[in-house]
């Protein structure tokens, strides 16, 4: 089955600072791809192109193979997105703003829908002035979702929503994609992120330095383990000396080294009490830490001109 969205080759900058460089990738249709990397990387850029907001350098945008670009904007009726922050009027009720975007001879049916599966009945009829940040960010989402899109774009979709909200959000998403609706999901929450997608593309200082599925990136087979010591500051900064790569965690010291061994060496010759070691599962905020820490961005930057 033919990708919904391809993207091939796409470059931009901003002035002389080149901040997309050769990026390609697909998403399939029923898929849900999450888009990761740290701050500045480029996530947002990508989507507002995908959406026609902003001009690239080179390359070529294609969803349901209809091409889209600053000027043509046909293939996004079958686009649905939340970019950054929802576009609300305070003096609209949350119906109003669906109603406003609905289309299609059943709009009240497809409004009633959403306000049903966003849960959002109890505060639906009052004006969005009022609303707190979650209602304002599920009105958002609910939007994106109005029209039932071939393809939903969403860039930080669980900003603002509380436990059950985020996990009411991933199930619905979920089922949308199972039906046949495709994602395209940025989120820092990569945990939530890891539970929904179905793939994952990790965006590096402009470049895509992995594109794989998410049970692969997860099983990727490197060994993680929580230590915990009498001072986790020392012991940091005894592992940075000897290169062992560590990660932060507020449960204690995150350590991906092959030889548990070296790492325990280093502990016992620095006079460093070890109170507990876990070994635990390598999940995709690991995988990502590793490929940023490693370079592999870097590595690949020298490649991409």
């Amino acid at each position: 089955m033919a990708a919904i969205l391809t993207v091939d080759g796409l470059h931009k900058s901003f002035g002389s600072h080149q901040v997309l460089r050769k990026v390609s990738f697909t998403v399939e249709p029923g898929h849900v791809v999450g888009l990761v990397g740290p701050n500045g990387a480029g996530k947002s850029t990508i989507m507002k192109i995908i959406l026609g907001l902003i001009p690239y350098d080179r390359g070529q945008v294609t969803i349901g193979g209809q091409s889209v670009g600053i000027t043509s904007h046909q293939a996004l009726g079958q686009v649905g997105a939340l970019i950054e922050y929802p576009g609300i009027y305070p003096f609209l009720t949350g119906k109003q703003h669906l109603q406003l975007f609905a289309q299609g001879p059943d709009k009240q049916k497809r409004v009633d829908a959403v306000v049903h599966d966003m849960g959002m009945e109890k505060y639906i009829n009052s004006k969005a002035k009022r609303y707190s940040l979650g209602m304002k960010q599920k009105l958002g989402v609910a939007q994106a979702l109005l029209n039932e899109p071939a393809l939903v774009i969403l860039d930080e979709p669980m900003n603002g929503l509380d436990p059950a909200a985020v996990k009411s959000l991933r199930d619905l998403i979920r089922a949308k994609a199972d039906a046949g609706t495709s994602f395209l999901i940025s989120s820092h929450i990569l945990s939530e992120l890891e539970k929904v997608a179905d793939d994952v593309l990790i965006l590096n200082k402009g470049l895509i330095v992995e594109q794989t599925s998410m049970t692969a990136m997860v099983n990727r087979g490197a060994e993680v383990y929580l230590i915990r010591t009498s001072d986790d500051q020392v012991t940091k900064q005894a592992l940075g000396n000897a290169s062992i790569p560590i990660m932060e965690s507020p449960q204690g010291v995150l350590v991906n080294h092959e030889d548990l061994n070296d790492v325990l060496r280093v502990l016992v010759m620095s006079n460093i009490h070890v109170d507990d070691i876990a070994h635990v599962q390598h999940d995709l905020e690991s995988s990502f830490l590793d490929m940023v820490n490693a370079g592999k961005g870097g590595a690949r930057d020298a490649n991409a001109h």
